[in-house]
């Protein structure tokens, strides 16, 4: 079969490389793609179509024979992409647009958890500055506070703020220089919760669901988990702190509910969930919803299953999902994210790249592009985030150690990345 991946980041990189895996794929269509896909060859494509051109990513499929679409990114969700996908009888993994609201309004997510009894911190929304300024500058107001647009940010819309100035600041950022836009029309403030991050991901027809290995990403752009907030500078998997039971907990009070609800209220939700959480004492609670598959943790969850990609993706989009195998491989991954110097703020893009012969040989080792693009034959930089450099190993101390042997053996002028992505797994 044909299959279009929609995305032009290192997740879409791994999807295409999961999707090459197997068997029952003849071409693997991915737009926009960037300069890793480009240099994939053989079954891969790249198409010179925008994410976002909804319209003419239906007339491709077309014309193409593509029999299975893949959702990479958030923002074709949020236009309809399934919802106009489906309508013309085409196969696609993704929620739809009403479905999608989990990522793309905060606010809706958290109302939507408020009555379902989905864990998650006590909240205020707002929209518009004057309340918000009131609420922060009562006396009874708990600092650290979350203040996050409630929109589509690239995962950039969230500060934590340590103090009231701070959380002015973030207001005034978001509701007056309107730095994220229509994004930042609704913000959500929340209490500040306890514990550590993690990811799990599901994998879901609307009513059956199967679960990958979870993950734990490092948002903040320097080592110790300081510095800003940026959309991922690593990750791991599997996340030691979510034990089977954690897990047990987090499918009886977050993804079963959350399936279950979303059905009853007319919005069925299928394709991938990314629940983000918070872990305290064995207790988990819901930091966010994606509605896609996450990144920088696809660049680990992906490589550690052993299964057949496709063949579970057709099968969540025939409502068949308990009839094809999903097993992990028992090993660890790492990723380590290269980005440009300044991201996530300004960063110059147009470096060239110089990636040692012997990498494409290691094996166990696998680069995943996220901003580059491939010029007069050389690969230079378009992005913030460069690579995803991911390894395997029989240990997590194993996998962290291969990652940054390859890590070593990539170059541009301003290459950046954090030396401790995993530790915290140790």
């Amino acid at each position: 079969m044909n299959v279009l991946i929609i995305g032009g980041g290192a997740r879409e990189h791994a999807l295409c490389w999961a999707a090459a895996q197997s068997n029952r794929v003849t071409a693997v269509f991915v737009a926009p793609g960037n300069g890793g896909t480009e240099l994939m060859g053989g079954k891969v494509h790249n198409v010179a179509l925008k994410a976002t051109a909804i319209d003419d990513l239906l007339e491709f499929v077309r014309q193409n024979a593509v029999e299975l679409t893949i959702v990479g990114s958030e923002q074709p969700l949020e236009l309809g992409i399934v919802d106009l996908f489906r309508s013309a009888g085409q196969k696609i993994v993704g929620p739809t647009r009403a479905a999608a609201r989990l990522e793309s309004s905060k606010v809706f997510s958290k109302e939507f958890m408020e009555r379902h009894g989905i864990p998650t911190a006590a909240y205020h929304v707002f929209r518009d500055a004057t309340d918000a300024n009131t609420y922060l500058g009562q006396s009874q107001t708990p600092y650290p506070q979350v203040i996050k647009a409630s929109g589509l940010c690239a995962g950039k819309g969230v500060f934590i703020s340590r103090n009231r100035e701070e959380a002015l600041r973030a207001v005034a950022d978001i509701f007056e220089d309107r730095i994220f836009g229509d994004a930042g029309d609704e913000v959500v403030i929340e209490d500040f919760l306890d514990g550590q991050e993690a990811s799990v991901f599901v994998l879901t027809d609307g009513v059956k669901y199967r679960l990958f290995l979870p993950a734990q990403d490092h948002k903040r752009i320097s080592d110790g988990d300081t510095g800003k907030n940026t959309g991922g500078m690593g990750a791991y998997a599997p996340a030691s702190l979510v034990t089977p039971a954690v897990m047990r907990k987090v499918e009886e009070q977050i993804i079963l509910p959350t399936l279950k609800g979303m059905a009853r209220e007319g919005s069925p939700y299928t394709g991938f969930l990314y629940v983000g959480l918070m872990i305290d004492n064995g207790a988990p609670s819901v930091v966010e919803y994606n509605a896609r598959l996450g990144d920088p943790e696809t660049q680990v969850v992906l490589p550690l299953l052993k299964s057949d990609f496709i063949a579970a993706l057709q099968a969540s989009v025939e409502g068949a999902l308990e009839e094809v195998p999903f097993e992990m491989h028992e090993k660890s991954a790492a990723t380590v994210v290269i980005a440009s110097s300044g991201y996530p703020d300004h960063y110059d893009i147009g470096k060239p790249i110089t990636i040692s012969p012997d990498v494409s040989s290691m094996e166990d080792c696998y680069l995943f592009h996220a901003g580059t693009a491939i010029k007069d034959g050389v690969p230079v930089t378009t992005g913030g985030r460069v690579f995803s450099v991911t390894a395997l190993g029989d240990t997590l101390r194993k996998s962290m150690e291969r990652a940054y042997q390859v890590v070593e053996k990539i170059s541009f002028e301003g290459a950046y990345y954090r030396k401790d992505i995993g530790a915290k797994g140790l």
